[in-house]
């Protein structure tokens, strides 16, 4: 795990989640810069926190005022399978851990016709990938190759 502390606003809209959604969620990650909150549900609490049609997610983004994004992650996951449920639909051919200095390097092999879909519309899900993987893992930069 990372050295990445959890804020006390964080916590907050950890507990309102759960007590709104009834879900477990292990973590929850604000991304101010993009308006966001990543909330890392269980995989088999997914359903019950998105709720019917999206249900859920709605009335929680007009609660927190920010968009609400669900992840699914566990604990128990590896590094690798984590790394799969970031990029749903990408064919993720491995993972390699590289440190250089202070520097913890994440290269995410994948598909060659994949890599767009990866980094996503305007680096969009690379970016969402970066933000949560730093915060659990500590890594300072993750690459497609």
């Amino acid at each position: 795990m990372s050295e990445d502390k959890i804020t006390m606003e964080e916590l907050r809209f950890l507990a309102m989640f759960q007590d709104f959604t009834g879900a477990t969620a292990f973590r929850c990650i604000r991304a101010d810069d993009e308006g966001k909150l990543y909330f890392l549900v269980s995989p088999s609490d997914i359903g019950k926190a998105i709720g019917k049609k999206g249900s859920n997610v709605k009335l929680l983004s007009k609660l927190f005022q920010k968009k609400v994004e669900i992840v699914p992650y566990s604990p128990d996951m590896t590094l690798e399978e984590a790394v799969k449920a970031l990029f749903p639909g990408v064919r993720i051919l491995g993972v390699k851990v590289k440190e250089q200095g202070d520097n913890k390097i994440l290269l995410v092999r994948v598909a060659e016709e994949d890599k767009g879909k990866a980094i996503g519309r305007e680096g969009r899900n690379i970016a969402r990938a970066r933000r949560i993987l730093r915060a659990l893992y500590g890594f300072t930069k993750v690459v497609i190759v």
